[in-house]
Order: C-alpha cells, then sequence, then structure tokens
C-alpha cells in the first residue's frame, strides 16, 4: 500500500521508516529541507535503538523516501498520516494548529478518494475537527462532490527507547473509524504487524482518541502513586522494592510502572495528563486526582536536591557528579526530564555540575552551555567529586566498577534515583548509598 507520512518527527519518522520495513511504499514529508536532506542520505535526527539501521535499509530498498512536497505525497497516497506536533498550551490544552493546517494542505492536493489518518496525540473531537476542516477546504477548492475521504484516529502507543520494536511487534493497535471502508483498509495495512496474534481495536473515534490519554494517564498515576509510597517508607523504615513485589504478583496490578524514582518526563505523560485535566476541567469535571498525579510528580524531581541538603548542607562550590540526562534510557529525549529540575536547583545554589548521558549530551550543551562540565564517559567526570547521583538507568551505569569510583571520588556518597544498585555492595566498597523509599539501608556503615 502506499502511505505519506506527514511530520518526520519521533511518531512519524518511526511509522514512516517501520511501515516501509514491512513492504509498504512511503514517502515521508517534512517542511524542513535540511532534515529532509539528512534523512534521505539515512541520517537520522534522533536517537532510537535499531531505527537508523531501518531507514537505512529502507532509503536502499526504495520503500522509503523523503520530500517536502506535500502536495506530491498526497496525490500518490491511498492513506494520509498526520503525525506532526500537539505542543502544550499554557493552559495544558494541546495546540491543533499544526494538525488542522495539515488537514488542509491534504485536502488541497486530493484527487481522488484518502483515508486521512491522526497518529498525532489529540484531544477527544479533534478527528471531528479534521474532518470539518478538510470538508470546507474541499468545498473552497470546487472539490466537495468529486472527493471522498474518511478521517481515522490511530493513535501510537510508542515506548521511546523500544519504539521500533513495539511498532513492528505492538502489544495492540487502536483505530477509530466511523464507517467499514476505512475499516477494511487499516485492517489490511496493519495485518502484517499482527499475525503473531496481537488484536487490531476497532471503535468509535472518540473512544480511539480517548484511550491514548486515558492509558498515559493512568501509567502516570501508578508512578506517581508509587512516589508516593515511597516517601512513606523512608519516614517509616520500610523497603519500596520489596513493596513494589509483594503489589506486583497481585495480577490486577501487575509489576510494570511500580518504580519509585526521581518522577516521570519525556513528550508524553507530562502533556498528556495535562490535556486530560484540561479536558475534564472544561466539561465540569473535578481532576483533583490527576492534579495531584501532576503535583507528587514535580515534587519528586526535586528528591536528588533535598537529600543533598539534608546530607552535605551547603552544596555551594561542590563538585557533583550527575550520570544520565535523558528522561529514560535508550533516548536522547530530553523534554520535561528530571534531570533539568535538579540541575536548574543545584546551578542555583552554586554547586558545579559535570555530567555524562550516552545519547543525551549535545541536547543538554545546547541548554546549558559551559554552566555544566560534560565528560567522555562515566569515569572522566568522577575525579574529585563529592557525590555522584544516579538520574538515568542506562544499562553502562548498571555494573561499575565500584572500587575505581570510590579511588576517583573525593567523597563516598552515592544517590540511586533509579534504585538500581545494591546498598550492601557499596558498603563493601566504602561508599555511602541513599535509594528512594528503602527507608532501612539509608544508614551509613
Amino acid at each position: 500500500m502506499r502511505i505519506s507520512v506527514i511530520g518526520t518527527g519521533y511518531v512519524g519518522l518511526v511509522t514512516a521508516t517501520c511501515f516501509s520495513e514491512m513492504g509498504h511504499e512511503v514517502i515521508g514529508v517534512d517542511i524542513d529541507a535540511s532534515k529532509v536532506e539528512r534523512l534521505s542520505r539515512g541520517i537520522s535526527p534522533l536517537y532510537e535503538p535499531g531505527l537508523e539501521e531501518l531507514l537505512r535499509s529502507n532509503l536502499a530498498g526504495g520503500r522509503l523516501s523523503f520530500s517536502t512536497d506535500l502536495s506530491n505525497a498526497v496525490q500518490n497516497s491511498l492513506f494520509c498520516f498526520i503525525a506532526v506536533g500537539t505542543p502544550k498550551g499554557e493552559d495544558g490544552s494541546a495546540d491543533l494548529d499544526a494538525v488542522l493546517s495539515v488537514a488542509r494542505s491534504v485536502a488541497r492536493s486530493m484527487d481522488s478518494y484518502r483515508v486521512i489518518v491522526v497518529k498525532s496525540t489529540v484531544p477527544v473531537g479533534t478527528c471531528d475537527l479534521v474532518f470539518e476542516a478538510v470538508r470546507k477546504e474541499l468545498s473552497e477548492c470546487g472539490k466537495s462532490s468529486a472527493v471522498e475521504f474518511d478521517v481515522v484516529s490511530n493513535p501510537e502507543f510508542l515506548k521511546e527507547g523500544a519504539a521500533v520494536d513495539d511498532f513492528l511487534r505492538p502489544d495492540r493497535v487502536i483505530v477509530g473509524v466511523s464507517s467499514s471502508k476505512p475499516q477494511e483498509l487499516m485492517r489490511e495495512l496493519y495485518a502484517p504487524f499482527v499475525r503473531n496474534g496481537h488484536p487490531v481495536y476497532f471503535m468509535d473515534v472518540r473512544s480511539s482518541e480517548m484511550t491514548k490519554y486515558a492509558s498515559n494517564a493512568f501509567l502516570a498515576l501508578k508512578v506517581s502513586f508509587m512516589n508516593k509510597i515511597a516517601q512513606i517508607c523512608d519516614e517509616v523504615g520500610a523497603d519500596v522494592m520489596s513493596i513494589r513485589s509483594g503489589m506486583g504478583s497481585d495480577r490486577r496490578i501487575g509489576m510494570p510502572f511500580l518504580y519509585a524514582g526521581v518522577g516521570y518526563g519525556g513528550s508524553c505523560f507530562p502533556k498528556d495528563v495535562k490535556a486530560l485535566i484540561h479536558t475534564g476541567s472544561k466539561l465540569g469535571i473535578d481532576m483533583s486526582l490527576l492534579d495531584q498525579v501532576e503535583r507528587i510528580n514535580e515534587e519528586q524531581k526535586e528528591w536528588p536536591v533535598r537529600k543533598l541538603l539534608s546530607v552535605l548542607g551547603d552544596v555551594s562550590g561542590k563538585k557533583i557528579a550527575l550520570w544520565g540526562g535523558s528522561f529514560k534510557p535508550e533516548t536522547d529525549d530530553i523534554r520535561e526530564a528530571p534531570s533539568l529540575s535538579v540541575i536548574d536547583m543545584l546551578l542555583a545554589r552554586g554547586a558545579r555540575l559535570f555530567l555524562y548521558d550516552p545519547a543525551a549530551m549535545p541536547a543538554l550543551k545546547e541548554l546549558y552551555g559551559n554552566r555544566v562540565s560534560f565528560g567522555e564517559n562515566a569515569y572522566s567526570i568522577l575525579s574529585g567529586a563529592s557525590v555522584l547521583v544516579l538520574l538515568t538507568e542506562w544499562r553502562i551505569f548498571r555494573n561499575p566498577d565500584w572500587s575505581r569510583i570510590r579511588s576517583l571520588m573525593e567523597g563516598k556518597l552515592i544517590l540511586d534515583g533509579r534504585n538500581q544498585y545494591e546498598p550492601q555492595e557499596l558498603r563493601r566498597h566504602g561508599l555511602e548509598w541513599h535509594g528512594i523509599g528503602r527507608g532501612c539501608f539509608t544508614t551509613s556503615p
């Protein structure tokens, strides 16, 4: 099948590349000519495991191409995927200007039936707005009686750091349709992806739009709930990791996302929680539950600084080493990352910060310049450090050389913002470990 994907950001690029990997002919469209030129040479603008390899192989195979010519892409496609950004407004609402602008551009380029698929994360009712925008544009172009179309909702459920695998082997595919014709076309489009038995759920359009927000808000709720439990654990001397095992074995609850840490970030949870709060508030529905999720998450981002101040007192002039800057491992994304709150708070208190991250340092350098020092590897930032803080649980940080770390550091304090390390092991190397919600292990030897 022939597909155009309009927008080559995180969602759009993964969507275009993975559809081409399954044999579809795909054109990725973007207004940024320099980005299109780099993509056409197989250079990915973002870090995502496995993506650049698939990008290059499908370009070489002739199944994938990139262009700034939206009109030509639409005219050579049956499916037109809208995958542009929906940035968060000041009131928490999603900005739909780009989505509706693309919809109107698609309408001007259509010469026969098209399936317009909204892949961007959008609030309930957006597909109705897209339908009306296309219908109105067709009418103004004098094509309303000659060109038929359907608008379909197809929200993405990609985890950054595992997006390629999530797309190629999805847990489920959600499709919102209003008639049988687009349903059968979408079923055929996704057939190669669900032969392993994972389902495609067809539903009405508004339920599909709501499913995305409900899913992300619930996962954010799980994270924030566990972080609140961790706060209690630190006060009463309980171990949040033991509690996680006891809770997670209940099949109604499950293990995923029952991790205490320094908070969630990224492009999805913060934006989608705010958008759902905004939607509920507009409808006069009390959204205080999600208000608290947001508050707990922002509070949790401050944990490393609160802990440092409680243990060290004044951090002014002290060298603090930070491992990790991206909001999660296997991505270079720093949007809403907990590290940003930590860095800002420590800089405001006069600390000297040294950071290493395997992928996110270019973005962090652009943001902080020479206010933060960046290392060549995980150990290069440790010499003379008073404390080491783990903020992102990259695999390269999982089994470090503690003897080497102890010899490099001036202090002996390790703040484990992801509960990744075993406190007894660090004690054997003369290090003082502090985790989140593991109150019974926080006393130094």
